[in-house]
């Protein structure tokens, strides 16, 4: 599984986190996806790494900038467990 953030332009409100959210799920084969505005970004978990010129195409047409990507290694969180 892969983790993929998303540095995004424009997000101001839940409501855009929504769209963004929404944007991914009718696009994309993903486990998760959760966006933040305060801090610019949505953090998607998959399978297999999304199409990088898709992803550029998808959210700039929403309206919102895509700045950048950062793809790793997505790690489940045990809690509890060293």
């Amino acid at each position: 599984m892969v983790k993929v953030i998303l540095k995004i332009d424009g997000m101001m409100c839940g409501m855009c986190e929504s769209h963004i959210n929404d944007a991914i799920r009718q696009n994309f084969d993903i486990k998760k996806v959760k966006s933040n505005h305060s801090k610019g970004e949505t953090v998607i978990v998959a399978e297999t790494e999304p199409d990088e010129d898709k992803l550029y195409s998808v959210i700039n047409a929403t309206g919102y900038a895509l700045t950048g990507i950062t793809k790793e290694p997505f790690q489940k969180k045990r809690f509890g467990l060293f």
